[in-house]
């Protein structure tokens, strides 16, 4: 085990016990506000049922959001980034619409599109979409002038170029901006699900509040907080992999 793995150990035992500390034996806190960690651990055994069905409800939604983000912002910010005279044409727009909280449109969205998951698509999409895009941007914008002349100079083909030159060369910046995403929408996903939908990790937490079971509460936290750190780990040992060549 190396010293990161021993030290994150220490700082998650330590934790655990001053939970167990400030709660079941101590009792500093609301025993109704702040459940004992066996309390929540019982209840993380008896609804794995119902926080498996969430889990895959939620997922869905994340991917098919955060899924046609990525396949839209990052072919739009080389094709616009590569042509500075339309992103010059688009740079006022994406300053208007990219710092908008995309959790204003929730309400609109389930008011509008016909299904919850389209709605909750549609905002995952909207919040994952821009830190690609104008990170992407920014990625093109950042390359050195003259690989791009020398590109263009030996006659490479707008596929080529954009695959082969620009990519590669934003891919660092797009792989920052694909982190903020992804966090930015779980986040919306969350939000989106304990406003409106009868299932997934945020509808979990918002109904059992609803009746003040906040042990259930804190299992559904603890369960989102884990899910979170899986796909975070998960993203990061893949970006690792595109990005090898830069070891």
């Amino acid at each position: 085990m190396s010293q990161v793995s021993r030290d994150r150990l220490v700082v998650g035992i330590a934790t655990l016990l001053l939970w167990q500390l400030s709660t079941a034996w101590l009792k500093l806190l609301d025993p109704q506000l702040f459940p004992t960690p066996a309390q929540v651990f019982s209840l993380l055994a008896e609804d794995r049922q119902v926080f498996l069905k969430s889990l895959v409800s939620s997922v869905n939604l994340l991917f098919w959001g955060y899924t046609l983000a990525v396949l839209l912002a990052v072919p739009l910010g080389l094709v616009i980034g590569w042509k500075r005279r339309l992103r010059l044409a688009i740079e006022p727009i994406t300053n208007i619409l990219g710092p908008i909280p995309p959790i204003v449109y929730i309400p609109y969205a389930i008011a509008i599109l016909p299904t919850f998951t389209l709605s909750s698509v549609f905002v995952i999409f909207i919040g994952a979409f821009w830190p690609l895009f104008i990170n992407t941007l920014s990625g093109v914008e950042a390359l050195e002038k003259g690989i791009v002349d020398s590109a263009r100079t030996i006659g490479v083909s707008r596929k080529s170029m954009l695959i082969n030159i620009l990519l590669p060369g934003a891919m660092p910046h797009i792989v920052s901006g694909g982190a903020i995403s992804l966090v930015l929408a779980f986040i919306l996903l969350t939000a989106a699900e304990m406003i409106g939908a009868t299932s997934g990790l945020g509808w979990y937490v918002k109904y059992f509040s609803d009746f003040a079971d906040y042990p259930r509460v804190v299992a559904g936290i603890i369960v989102i907080g884990a899910v979170v750190l899986t796909l975070m780990t998960l993203y990061r040992r893949f970006t690792g992999y595109l990005l090898r060549w830069r070891k």
